[in-house]
């Protein structure tokens, strides 16, 4: 391989580096946006998580207050968690 056939190659390699670096510019930015996404998908469901920890927590506080008051009957301990429960659902929507 001689000077005539590097020649022609130079300018070549000299056009393929803008090229590769708009290239990798390009991968940079999709690997970001990827990373965003999912950073984002795990703050919803850190969020979800978060929530649904709460309601059964509330749940766990009525079961308690069930166990521990041994003056209610039956039927206010029912009444009592319907209420629980509908106020649980009114704080989800």
């Amino acid at each position: 391989m001689g000077p005539e056939t590097l020649a022609p190659l130079i300018p070549i390699f000299a056009l393929c580096i803008p090229i590769v670096a708009i290239w990798t510019k390009h991968r940079t930015k999709i690997a970001e946006m990827q990373i965003n996404a999912t950073a984002q998908l795990s703050a919803e469901k850190a969020a979800q998580y978060a929530s649904h920890t709460r309601e059964l927590e509330e749940r766990v506080r009525v079961l308690e207050r069930i166990v521990t008051d041994k003056g209610f009957d039956t039927a206010a301990q029912i009444e009592a968690l319907r209420r629980d429960a509908a106020s649980i659902e009114d704080r989800r929507v």
